[in-house]
């Protein structure tokens, strides 16, 4: 075997690194509570794609720890027999005498029992590589990828290139007119669809985690790496739900998180409480949705242009024009809400979007509370979520001027 140069610290050390990462802290933190560098954290993190890469449950005793190979390293140099250690750590003699044959280090000529180098090899030697399905079954691999992808394809099968897109250089979140094509299927979609398609063909089966995984783990190999631009979330890397939820960011103060909310909107007993989103059609045209939670009555809420869209040169950091704004989303709102009695308008719940970053103002005018689901939780703000694709985009869509492309957020 190799010789590790300076092997990496050990699994235990990796699996308390996962479990303080799964709290919802930073990897830079992680990395510092458990004792290695910033640049090792984050290493770790972006080879396994943001996904934990090994149990997180602590190993049987049957095999030995790290502390005990420390312990036998002590024994062992103060020459003591293999028996006597196997006595000291209450393991039987020949586990003893297998590991100091296998695990010394051997970089000098000499066998050297270090416990850093055999909890090294052992790792080493644990490992059980498996190809991965998608690597090894090109069918399916060319299956995942065409609809992952969204391709797009003439009656004669060739495939349309369809819009054409700047390189994709590893970061999250490309510009939503940066995709390729809108048709590209989700994970989970494709999953299911192959059971459909290939109903007698137990080859063409791959879970939606799967794909996740070879699109996020580094060294998996199976499908190209750029095609996560074409997912819907557009992340590169897998974030942690803890590291999200219910934290205060931005505009979002630690008093206006959804926890905070009053209990009595929960139930959806007592009308008053609303939720609203910011909806962004074709052409950068915009709407704004607010449904009861009680009643599901909705409202839309009309963004017009501002005066000097599409006259004036683009200004960074300046103005928004568009009509969504944080200015004309607070006066757009305050007209709507302000039509409604005071006991109809107790609280609205919105995403984290920026185009409510005057909240404070808008409660004030209103006297509407307002409340801010976590990061990537559309789930919390069921009934406009459902009001949206149903209603907005689905088949019964009114006529508002706006093609309901996507809610923004």
């Amino acid at each position: 075997m190799r010789s590790p140069g300076r092997p990496e610290p050990s699994r235990a050390v990796q699996r308390d690194f996962w479990r303080l990462v799964a709290t919802g802290i930073t990897t830079v933190e992680a990395a510092e509570g458990v004792g290695v560098s910033a640049p090792v954290g984050i290493r770790w993190f972006r080879h396994a794609g943001g996904m934990t890469p090994l149990s997180l449950d602590e190993p049987t005793g049957r095999y030995l720890s790290f502390a005990e190979r420390e312990e036998i390293a002590l024994l062992k140099a103060q020459e003591m027999g293999v028996r006597e250690i196997a006595r000291e750590i209450g393991r039987d003699p020949g586990t003893v005498s297998r590991e100091l044959r296998r695990n010394a280090a051997t970089r000098g000529g000499k066998p050297v029992y270090r416990a850093v180098v055999a909890q090294w090899k052992a790792q080493q030697a644990a490992k059980r590589p498996k190809t991965a399905k998608l690597a090894g079954n090109e069918r399916l691999r060319d299956y995942v990828q065409d609809r992952l992808a969204g391709n797009v394809r003439r009656p004669d099968g060739t495939i349309i290139p369809g819009p054409t897109t700047p390189p994709w250089k590893g970061l999250n979140k490309p510009h939503r007119q940066d995709r390729r094509w809108s048709t590209a299927w989700s994970p989970e979609q494709i999953s299911h669809r192959l059971k459909v398609d290939f109903p007698d063909d137990e080859s063409m089966r791959i879970s939606h985690e799967a794909i996740y995984q070879s699109l996020f783990i580094e060294g998996r190999g199976a499908l190209k790496r750029e095609l996560v631009t074409c997912l819907r979330t557009g992340r590169a890397l897998r974030e942690p739900r803890a590291r999200s939820r219910n934290k205060a960011q931005g505009h979002v103060t630690a008093d206006v998180i959804l926890s905070e909310r009053p209990a009595e909107a929960e139930d959806r007993a007592v009308p008053g409480h609303w939720e609203g989103d910011l909806i962004i059609g074709t052409g950068r045209s915009a709407i704004g949705t607010l449904v009861e939670r009680s009643s599901r009555s909705t409202l839309l809420v009309h963004l017009p242009r501002m005066d000097g869209w599409g006259e004036k040169p683009y200004v960074k950091n300046g103005p928004s024009l568009g009509g969504y704004g944080a200015v004309a989303m607070n006066a757009a709102l305050t007209t709507s809400m302000t039509k409604l009695p005071d006991q109809l308008r107790k609280t609205l719940t919105w995403d984290r979007g920026k185009e409510l970053s005057g909240h404070a103002e808008f409660a004030l005018e209103t006297g509407t509370r307002v409340f801010f689901a976590d990061p990537h939780s559309p789930w919390q703000r069921p009934t406009n979520e459902n009001i949206y694709w149903y209603k907005m985009a689905g088949p019964e869509a009114p006529s508002t001027g706006v093609a309901p492309v996507r809610a923004a957020g």
